[in-house]
């Protein structure tokens, strides 16, 4: 699989990640182990992970494979910090929740380091320098190799990256941010894409398949066994089972006709080509599935395919996003 950098720094990655949001939860340890195995002999590297997926067992479930299934040293594996568990999402960016968290992260993982440490959302609740501290104290100590963020909004990251390089040397330079991004999710291309390319901070997109809706498999309706018919997951999914999302699913089947291929490939290699991108996380409920994805490793979309994408999926820029001449 192709190596991409992660943003303006040394460290290499696959450009497809592999997500373990499901595992401990939906995904078994067998099932899961069966992925990272697949996602390794197919050349991938990048592993995401979080403090909070389910509930910690993701991370001890990584942590078990670490050198008994995957050596380590093959494995870019990032983790997560600054959700809290609970009925209602909270977030936490305090220096002492955040540095706590990591040292739960690698007893879990069973390894001294990670290779990518990101804050998991932003905390209007504590000062943004206090969170980013905890960045240069995870690199300094050696706990972290490289750190980046997640969810974001334009001027959060703006913000965040510049003073991450205005002392350089002393703090620790942000490689990537994550953020969802996809055919039916475009609103990272209004300011969060625009500040990471400008600031050399790599875009690692999330539910890049639209949360399962750009495979095609809810065209005809709800499969069983499937996220949009989960209780817990429902209403998830249905954001991305409008009228609007359903022309952007039927142009991306058509264009998989027209390849000979399937929609999830076509879907996953736009993403995967798109400026500022670098690898694509994708969430697999087993090795079969995951399988799929990790083929779109050969396909490049013509011009005219990506072109046709773009603009049935196009979302609407209005000012302050569009230059005011043009209004």
């Amino acid at each position: 699989m192709e190596q991409r950098h992660l943003g303006r720094t040394g460290l290499r990655v696959s450009r497809i990640g592999l997500g373990t949001l499901t595992w401990g939860r939906d995904t078994d340890e067998h099932d899961a182990a069966d992925q990272l195995k697949a996602f390794w002999d197919a050349g991938g590297t990048l592993v995401d992970t979080a403090d909070v997926y389910g509930g910690g067992e993701a991370e001890y479930l990584l942590g078990r494979f670490l050198d008994v299934l995957v050596p380590r040293q093959d494995l870019v594996v990032a983790t997560k910090a600054g959700s809290v568990p609970g009925p209602h999402r909270r977030v936490d960016g305090s220096r002492g929740h955040l540095l706590a968290a990591l040292d739960a992260s690698l007893e879990r993982l069973g390894t001294d380091y990670v290779d990518l440490w990101q804050i998991h959302a932003f905390d209007p609740g504590t000062p943004l320098e206090e969170t980013l501290q905890a960045l240069d104290l995870a690199v300094s100590s050696g706990r972290a190799r490289y750190a980046g963020v997640a969810d974001f909004s334009g001027w959060q990251l703006a913000k965040a990256a510049t003073w991450q390089l205005a002392a350089p040397g002393v703090r620790t330079r942000l490689a990537c941010t994550q953020m969802e991004y996809s055919l039916l999710q475009r609103g990272v291309e209004r300011e969060v894409l625009p500040a990471a390319r400008d600031l050399g901070v790599g875009l690692l997109p999330s539910s890049p398949l639209g949360r399962g809706v750009l495979t095609g498999k809810y065209r005809t309706g709800t499969p069983s066994g499937s996220r949009g018919a989960s209780e817990r997951l429902a209403p998830f999914v249905e954001p991305y089972l409008d009228e609007a999302a359903c022309r952007i699913v039927d142009a991306v089947a058509t264009a998989a006709d027209g390849l000979a291929t399937t929609p999830l490939q076509v879907a996953l290699a736009w993403v995967r080509d798109r400026p500022g991108v670098v690898a694509p996380v994708v969430g697999a409920r087993n090795a079969r599935q995951l399988g799929e994805a990790l083929s779109v490793e050969a396909l490049s979309l013509p011009d005219e395919i990506c072109q046709a994408l773009d603009d049935v999926s196009a979302p609407v820029h209005r000012y302050p996003d569009q230059d005011w001449s043009t209004l």
